[in-house]
């Protein structure tokens, strides 16, 4: 990534500035702003993770550059995050919006503005441009939302066809940390221990909440765009990476919104374009800049005489935990759905996918009943790239599946888009599921995943009232896998793999379920797509452009790994995900920051109610006159009938900043919690 040093306006950075409320309450706010007597169009950074500190180094990379192009950049903190007021108590609430809208308000107002702003983020930051977006708030010109979702139930880190996944407990697990540390005394001053109290207090247990909406109901109705597309008014560039969770979002997006929209699919993971990994990372804040140049200045910069699409058609690759860069090609498509594409249907058969006609003797009944080592490999539901979380060779996987594969392709097949899997299949519980895998097999085995699909057969007909199987009664299903862009060369297979579970990327079933798949009657449909002369004709991305980095001194060096451990005597299976980002000073605050989260994913034997999540954090924050520690522990165990939450909240201090801190930290906060949530149909 080129660092830029030099912009065509100076920029005057504000460390911090409140931003009055309806309500009296004030949001803090960190802003640069281009040297200049003319106003400027403002684009506003909204998220719950701490300007002053925790995302002080990404903002120094991309905030000045916007500043530095015309732009007043805020960065601003949630209510009850950072050096806000107030307390935050869950995603995406009502508060949330009307605060966004009392900023946008706000800032259109100022002498230095001229009245137009923007609006972006990633991940929480794109979840909630879309949404305020959505509230309409008349000075909110264009958005920019990467790694989002516009369906907080059927798209989110929470559930996935139904399936409770792992990464529920992992999003608690980071909200738990962030949402019980304490705001800056040089920035609020001597009342930061009251409104650190008030945090501890007050934040609560985010798990249990979403544990106690299993169903697409209207606690996720209530913030989810696609329950109205109409309502969003202004352009939309939707941003994401195949490597991530959210891709799926942004071809709805495409196909639903009615204003002007552009997406842009990358093969990164949960990383801004310009810092995506695995790469290519692109000069994304050069298209942030014509984005807005175009919707905040009203220059003709080209942004819509561009494809509606772009995406990065993948290339195959050995299958590998984690990748500096994926090889492959940008490709544009004109509009989505796409007229290029065209569907390409491949029958199940005796373990094997054929696009011959189906005979009798190929429609016979298949059981499966997967082991939970199936998924063990599987890599997270987002990569993060924080670790080696992308899916292992899937060879270690496919002995507990059911697998169906082509012969040897005798050319280069090209899919882009949403692959769709039809069932036949019966049960013999009321309650059972379907993981199916995609995979390129290489002639010499190799067999990396190309993408994924879950489904609680329970929910078959939808999230907002499944309903149990009757068992032995066969169901038609379809299974959408996530989408892609995946070019099989000449001589590889196409693989279908399908287990009855996917642990620990996801919750197993209540009880062990033998599936029948008929085959004949299932198959697998790809979005097929020729390569087209016109993708040679692209305009290039350029490389990646930042602005300068925030100063910092690496005082203790992180450890990151990804372990999988069988202890044969106990029949106890383990993934342990270590994610220790070191201690590091922020040199320009002179702040310590210390983070550190391990989780541990278990099972043993193949009984479903032994399976638990594990996850510890430790969240320091100190400077010479201020000590600040807190710890987390949340454990989430099951049986058939109940989840079982467990968690334990420390907070410490050190009020003599010339003690050793090893010995004279004092506990001021401590909480646990014990709750028991019913299962129902997950």
């Amino acid at each position: 990534m080129r660092t830029v040093e030099t912009f065509p306006y100076q920029v005057l950075d504000t460390e911090n500035i409140f931003i009055p409320m309806r309500d009296g309450a004030r949001l803090a706010a960190r802003m640069w702003r281009p040297r200049t007597d003319e106003p400027m169009p403002a684009v506003l950074e909204y998220i719950p993770y701490r300007k002053r500190d925790l995302t002080r180094a990404r903002d120094a990379l991309n905030h000045p550059y916007l500043a530095g192009h015309g732009y007043v950049s805020v960065r601003v903190d949630l209510r009850g995050s950072g050096d806000s007021d107030g307390v935050l108590t869950d995603e995406y609430l009502p508060v949330e919006h009307d605060d966004a809208c009392d900023v946008i308000e706000w800032l259109a107002a100022q002498p230095w503005c001229d009245g137009n702003v923007g609006m972006m983020g990633i991940s929480w930051g794109g979840f909630n441009s879309l949404q305020v977006a959505a509230r309409r708030p008349p000075a909110l010109k264009a958005i920019v939302s990467a790694s989002a979702t516009e369906d907080l139930y059927v798209d989110n880190m929470h559930y996935m066809g139904g399936c409770l996944l792992s990464d529920n407990l992992s999003e608690a697990t980071v909200m738990f940390a962030f949402n019980s540390l304490p705001p800056d005394p040089a920035i609020v001053g001597d009342r930061w221990r009251e409104m650190w109290q008030e945090r501890l207090a007050g934040s609560g247990l985010w798990i249990e909440r979403w544990l106690e909406h299993q169903h697409r109901d209207d606690y996720w109705k209530r913030a989810s765009v696609n329950e109205d597309y109409r309502a969003v008014q202004c352009p939309v560039l939707a941003v994401g990476g195949w490597a991530d969770g959210y891709t799926n979002a942004i071809f709805r997006l495409l196909e639903h919104l009615e204003v002007p929209r552009r997406g842009l699919i990358g093969p990164w993971g949960h990383k801004y374009p310009h810092l995506g990994v695995p790469g290519p990372a692109i000069g994304f804040l050069q298209e942030l800049v014509r984005w807005w140049d175009h919707w905040l200045k009203g220059h003709d910069t080209g942004v819509m005489d561009e494809p509606m699409l772009r995406a990065w058609m993948q290339d195959s690759v050995s299958p590998q935990p984690s990748y500096a860069d994926r090889p492959g090609r940008w490709v544009g498509e004109p509009g989505w759905p796409s007229p290029n594409l065209s569907p390409r249907r491949f029958a199940l058969t005796r373990y094997a996918l054929t696009e011959d006609a189906v005979r009798p003797e190929d429609e016979r009944p298949l059981d499966l009943q997967s082991p939970l080592s199936v998924g063990m490999f599987a890599g997270k539901w987002a990569s993060y790239a924080a670790t080696p979380d992308l899916p292992a060779d899937q060879r270690e996987e496919d002995g507990g599946s059911l697998v169906f594969e082509t012969e040897p392709l005798p050319e280069t097949c090209e899919v882009l888009g949403i692959p769709t899997l039809d069932l036949t299949v019966s049960a013999d519980r009321p309650n059972a599921m379907v993981a199916a895998r995609l995979s390129d097999v290489a002639p010499n085995g190799e067999a990396t995943r190309v993408t994924y699909g879950l489904l609680n057969l329970t929910h078959r007909d939808g999230s907002a009232a499944p309903e149990p199987l009757e068992p032995g009664r066969e169901y038609r299903v379809r299974v959408p896998l996530n989408g892609l862009a995946h070019s099989f060369p000449p001589g590889h297979r196409i693989r279908l793999s399908i287990s009855s579970s996917y642990w620990p990327l996801a919750w197993p079933s209540p009880e062990p379920a033998m599936l029948t798949i008929t085959t004949g009657q299932s198959a697998l449909t790809l979005p097929h797509r020729q390569p087209r002369d016109e993708d040679r004709q692209l305009r290039d991305f350029g490389p990646p452009e930042a602005g300068p980095e925030a100063p910092s001194t690496l005082l203790q060096p992180g450890r990151h790994h990804w372990k999988v451990e069988r202890d044969l005597a106990s029949g106890v299976s383990t993934l342990e995900i270590e994610n220790d980002q070191g201690t590091f000073r922020l040199d320009d605050t002179g702040t310590v920051v210390r983070r550190a989260t391990t989780e541990w994913f278990s099972f043993r034997g193949n009984d479903p109610a032994s399976v638990w999540g594990e996850t510890r954090t430790v969240r320091r924050i100190e400077r010479e006159e201020w000590r600040t520690e807190v710890a987390t522990h949340t454990i989430l165990r099951c049986t058939p009938d109940e989840f079982i939450v467990d968690a334990e909240l420390d907070a410490y201090e050190l009020d003599d900043p010339a003690a050793d801190p090893r010995t004279a930290e004092k506990r001021v906060y401590s909480e646990s919690w014990h709750r028991r949530i019913p299962r129902d149909l997950v």
